[in-house]
């Protein structure tokens, strides 16, 4: 008994390990958004290593849509929960998160050689190298997820629609118009027989609490700051409510924590915006920006206290719903939503490519072109992401000082 538990320990420790290493690299190559975060991790989950299949992938891209939090990084957690329990969920969370944390750290701390980050040439390089990850992702998405005439059309008008409304209600519009139409029109598709199911190690109950827990601090810490004196609950306070109510998104959560950090005086409007432009030139995700503002505020401590405490709501809701999405989502009618929500999910990815993918990475006819011999290598060569988007950074570069040579 105490060899196969000791053998089962280290298997687990050994996933954990895992875990941690391919997200560590995720977090230090991720370059471009969580939407080409998205296209990362199906690259990495889905196709080479075949952790997920692509309707669960799909599940989870959808589940976490409706979520509010970072949808990549929730995502990045769920898989690692799948993978190896609730270690192998703070290890996907720490390896995605910890590069760009402590690159935003350091800025804070004035390091000078980040310089203004906003508009450099090797920046611009890795928008364009993120068309063509999420153009690849649209691709293979489409061919699985809406290879039909009806759902290849669902997939357009959710396009359409999010487009036409481009805030966080047009994306929850555009996935509930995609379980209806999957209710009402495409009861006649067959399951698919290879479809594979994400193991957790969560159960109904554990769920439930997590759930339960996630309210509690939602509505329990601002009584809590009111009858207290004390800045650390403030922080808490402030940090968790930015990440519990944030739809749509990492850019949104910037206006939320604006208010809740400027006015106080916590940190200038200056130093806001300057580590929002940092923020564009770090790889992971977005809400890593509230380690800037805690290193403004008071250092390592307040920046680790922030950043946990804004990622926190994510942890608690991904716990909480995953046990109960797993079982709704076998039976025949829920089978059927979901199908209509895949599809809906490859039109969010195809609307992103255009806005903000496309309007930011591509200005003119030489992003073009660089944007085409990416794709072509990761499509047709299959060459590594991270790479791809090592070499449209250095291109870029270089076509900026060709230009300005030429000049």
């Amino acid at each position: 008994m105490s060899t196969e538990t000791d053998a089962g320990s280290a298997s687990r420790g050994s996933s954990v390990a895992e875990v941690f290493l391919v997200f560590l690299r995720l977090g230090l190559t991720s370059f471009g958004g969580p939407v080409a975060h998205l296209g990362y991790f199906r690259e990495e989950f889905v196709t080479r290593r075949r952790w997920l299949d692509e309707n669960a992938y799909a599940h989870l891209v959808a589940l976490c849509q409706f979520l509010p939090g970072p949808a990549s990084s929730q995502v990045g957690m769920a898989v690692g929960l799948s993978r190896a329990g609730y270690a192998g969920a703070f290890a996907a969370w720490v390896a995605f998160t910890l590069p760009s944390a402590i690159a935003l750290v350091l800025f804070a701390y004035g390091v000078a050689t980040l310089g203004d980050a906003t508009g450099s040439a090797w920046l611009h390089g890795l928008k364009i190298a993120a068309v063509a990850v999420v153009a690849q992702a649209v691709l293979g998405m489409m061919r699985t997820l809406a290879p039909d005439k009806e759902r290849a059309t669902l997939a357009v008008v959710a396009a359409i629609i999010v487009l036409a409304i481009p805030t966080a209600w047009g994306q929850v519009a555009a996935i509930a118009l995609g379980g209806l139409a999957g209710l009402t029109m495409l009861r006649g598709v067959a399951v698919s027989p290879d479809h594979v199911t994400m193991p957790l190690s969560v159960g109904r109950t554990a769920g439930t609490l997590s759930l339960l827990l996630f309210l509690a601090l939602l509505v329990g810490l601002p009584m809590l700051a009111a009858e207290t004196d004390n800045k650390s609950i403030d922080l808490i306070d402030s940090f968790y409510r930015s990440g519990s109510l944030v739809f749509g998104g990492g850019h949104v959560v910037l206006p939320l924590l604006q208010a809740e950090v400027v006015p106080p005086g916590w940190v200038s409007n200056d130093q806001f915006l300057a580590g929002y432009g940092a923020a564009q030139a770090v790889p992971g995700p977005l809400f890593t920006f509230a380690a800037y503002l805690g290193a403004m505020i008071g250092g390592w401590s307040i920046a680790a206290l922030c950043l946990v405490t804004v990622f926190a709501p994510s942890f608690l809701l991904v716990v909480g719903t995953l046990p109960f999405w797993e079982d709704l989502r076998r039976h025949a009618w829920a089978q059927s939503l979901l199908r209509g929500v895949n599809a809906a999910v490859v039109g969010l990815l195809l609307a992103a490519l255009y806005n903000p993918v496309w309007t930011a990475g591509i200005r003119g006819s030489k992003d073009f072109a660089l944007a085409m011999a990416a794709f072509l290598a990761l499509y047709m060569w299959n060459v590594t992401p991270w790479l791809v988007v090592v070499l449209c950074a250095v291109a870029a570069g270089g076509l900026a000082m060709l230009s300005t040579g030429l000049a």
